[in-house]
């Protein structure tokens, strides 16, 4: 069965290690996936790079978001190092925001600036993941998602370069699973082809 479609939205956010941690999950991703969007916390000049170099990773193609821009499948766009990124509904699609509003955690570009935005845009049609990280950034975006009817995966301590965005998130009741980075991909994909076992 094939797992794209408009309505489908996967979203990823990271901090402290989470370069590495995003190339593992993306790269177990099929060139069909839905549209990805991601957070990584990093500095503006560094975020174009960091797109460029997983697009050449990865089956699914890599970006930097733009304001705007349609949510395509078998797309993945990262938040650049200056904006909070976040996800609106347009008819059958989902369109890209940015903003330079206030940080929110001391961040921006914020996890749960995303997450709070694809819990609401789309609801129990996304799959979200939040990866290693310091600080708490991501988790009760994680959680809205989840009562919103997402499936959502938290890495596990042993994977993490810093178990602490993930572990607020397993604190809160923000993740439906906790797994292992080198597993997450695999589960996403499982969670898309057969919502009714998440």
């Amino acid at each position: 069965m094939r797992i794209e479609g408009a309505d489908r939205l996967i979203a990823i956010g990271a901090s402290t290690g989470g370069t590495e941690a995003i190339r593992e999950v993306l790269s177990g991703l099929p060139a069909d996936a839905p549209g990805i969007v991601m957070t990584q916390h990093m500095p503006e000049r560094f975020t174009k790079a960091f797109a460029e170099r997983l697009d050449r990773l990865c089956a699914v193609r890599v970006k930097e978001a733009e304001h705007g821009e349609r949510v395509r499948a078998g797309h993945a766009y990262l938040a650049p190092g200056h904006s909070h990124l976040a996800v609106s509904r347009s008819g059958t699609h989902y369109v890209l925001e940015l903003s330079n509003g206030p940080p929110v955690n001391r961040h921006r570009p914020s996890v749960d600036a995303l997450f709070h935005s694809v819990a609401r845009a789309a609801g129990g049609n996304a799959v979200g993941a939040l990866l290693t990280g310091m600080g708490k950034d991501g988790a009760l975006g994680l959680l809205e998602m989840r009562r919103a009817g997402a499936f959502t995966i938290a890495q596990n301590e042993v994977s993490c370069v810093v178990y602490g965005m993930p572990r607020e998130a397993v604190e809160i009741g923000a993740a439906c699973e906790t797994l292992h980075v080198q597993a997450i991909a695999a589960r996403i994909v499982e969670a898309l082809r057969n919502p009714l076992r998440r």
